[in-house]
């Protein structure tokens, strides 16, 4: 049975993309790809509002994160973590060999501005990541005001995660100062799985080109010297990157004002029907993501038990990550979801409960 995916990522397609990914083959080094390419790329700017350099790789968001760490750590990394994917980021940091500290909070908490300006006050930091929107716990960390207090550190590289809030709500990269803003696409820009995105700016690049050891595939090098091309160091996902050149289209169509009320709209709906049935939000007041609720199964409910009979009917459903499987689950409510398809699923899990 194929069901309809309410976990944070593989996501559901509309059919009008995978028609896009169905079109013919082209060469890589072609004039229609280097179209492609420049096309494409045009439009991720326009949506992260930024002149930096955009580059896509054929790979995970993690591949970029991995990437990254190894372009821009030269002296020591701050990796900010609060949740499953920032802990997993300073472990590939430090696999990579770089010099790295974990700053920790306790998951279901954000990284707050106060905590990034006494670590960087410490002077041992050239390079710092977070995630902006941190899919296991479903804690959405103030950027904006994380961003004032990277502008007093120029100095210090800044990488951020938006694999699971790009396009969900307004991320103005140049504006905020992001040197490195990475995500993939199968989350709240609702393409298959396979294709990752970064920016880079003069400054990330001036210091990647400074560093040792950059390796080749994720090389920030290689890929800028292609960007001028329109083209990329190794030969790309094709297909998916026409799913996106039409996904991009269908953002624009529908107009990014509108996509980012629909996400808010749709963690509202969310967080009343979990409210209502007597659980609470595992994220705190004002640190809530507008793609994903992670509730606390305050209820002690038999999630597994509910993971699969929403399965049996055709939902998928997940009942935690990590080490907070089963305490706690989440539901996703982004990409080109709409309201009534959200109240559909709210309603059959309403039954099930």
């Amino acid at each position: 049975m194929t069901q309809k995916l309410f976990i944070p990522g593989p996501i559901n397609i509309a059919p009008e993309i995978f028609t896009a990914m169905s079109q013919p083959m082209i060469g890589h080094r072609m004039k229609e790809y280097a179209e492609l390419h420049g096309r494409v790329t045009t439009g991720l700017k326009r949506l992260l509002s930024t002149e930096d350099r955009v580059f896509l790789a054929t790979s995970s968001a993690f591949g970029v994160m991995e990437g990254a760490v190894r372009n821009l750590v030269k002296g020591r990394c701050a990796n900010f973590c609060n949740g499953a994917f920032s802990d997993k980021w300073h472990d590939v940091t430090r696999r990579c060999g770089k010099d790295a500290d974990a700053i920790s909070v306790p998951w279901g908490q954000p990284i707050t501005p106060e905590l990034v300006e006494r670590t960087l006050a410490t002077g041992k930091y050239d390079s710092m990541t977070m995630i902006h929107n941190e899919t296991s716990t479903g804690v959405m960390s103030p950027l904006a005001e994380i961003a004032d207090i990277m502008r007093r550190y120029p100095d210090v590289v800044f990488i951020v995660d938006t694999v699971s809030s790009v396009s969900a709500l307004p991320i103005p990269v140049q504006a905020l100062g992001i040197d490195c803003c990475i995500f993939g696409v199968q989350k709240a820009l609702a393409l298959p799985p396979g294709l990752a995105v970064f920016t880079a700016t003069e400054k990330a690049l001036k210091r990647a080109a400074s560093v040792e050891n950059r390796g080749y595939y994720f090389d920030f090098m290689e890929f800028s010297s292609n960007d001028d091309k329109n083209n990329t160091p190794s030969t790309p996902c094709i297909s998916l990157i026409y799913g996106l050149d039409c996904q991009l289209q269908r953002i624009f169509s529908e107009g990014l004002e509108a996509r980012w009320d629909r996400h808010r709209l749709m963690a509202e709906q969310t967080r009343s029907f979990v409210r209502e049935r007597g659980f609470q939000l595992f994220a705190p007041e004002g640190y809530r993501s507008l793609t994903l609720t992670c509730v606390e199964n305050s209820r002690g409910i038999d999630l597994a038990g509910l993971k699969k009979r929403l399965g049996e009917r055709g939902y998928a459903f997940d009942d935690g990550y990590g080490k907070i499987k089963g305490q706690t689950f989440r539901i996703a409510h982004m990409g080109d979801l709409q309201p009534a398809e959200l109240e559909e699923f709210l309603a059959v899990v309403d039954e099930e409960l």
